[in-house]
């Protein structure tokens, strides 16, 4: 039995990590995607976790698979494509150390999950389903996303929801706000 099983985006985060000789900033390779993060806090108190999503069959996907494995995250729902790269994101700080992203997804390998990708059995053998809006910005991930919440709740597991608010990542404002927030109520 898993204490929570994820859904959603993984992904590279190039973070800030110095300045060159020249001045310019430097940027470290990191693993993220709120689900996996989600995931990976609990697995370091203890609990016992699966993720579900896609990345690319490429040299980031590979590493986000060593990751989810390092911290002991079940990956038999992680699925590889080659159709997409692992999508990627540049963290900028401003002067207050306020993020800020640019997100390299035109598309992303996370938002090429299909519903037919999900393995059920992880679900089933969940107490919580986890998942953000960032898989419900793009097809064939929202309806992936939408159809794994239906079989949650349908299978009465608790849902978290987090609505991660990445306004580039949306082709439209205000659909947007009406699709988080249609999820927001779980």
């Amino acid at each position: 039995m898993y204490d929570v099983v994820a859904l959603g985006e993984l992904l590279i985060d190039f973070t800030p990590a110095g300045k060159s000789e020249n001045g310019n900033t430097l940027f470290e390779m990191n693993p993220g995607g709120a689900p996996a993060n989600v995931l990976t806090a609990v697995t370091k108190l203890g609990g016992k976790c699966a993720f579900i999503g896609m990345v690319g069959d490429d040299k980031f996907g590979h590493f986000l698979r060593q990751v989810l494995d390092k911290n002991m995250i079940e990956t038999k729902g992680l699925k590889n494509t080659v159709h997409a790269n692992t999508t990627l994101a540049f963290v900028h700080l401003d002067e207050l150390g306020d993020r800020s992203f640019t997100f390299y997804r035109n598309p992303g390998a996370d938002v090429m999950l299909k519903s037919e990708d999900i393995d059920k059995t992880l679900l089933d053998e969940s107490k919580i389903f986890h998942f953000g809006s960032l898989s419900l910005t793009d097809e064939p991930s929202k309806t992936a996303t939408l159809t794994a919440l239906m079989y949650a709740k349908q299978a009465g597991k608790i849902i978290s929801y987090d609505p991660n608010w990445r306004p580039t990542l949306w082709k439209d404002e205000i659909l947007a706000k009406e699709v988080i927030f249609s999820h927001s109520n779980m």
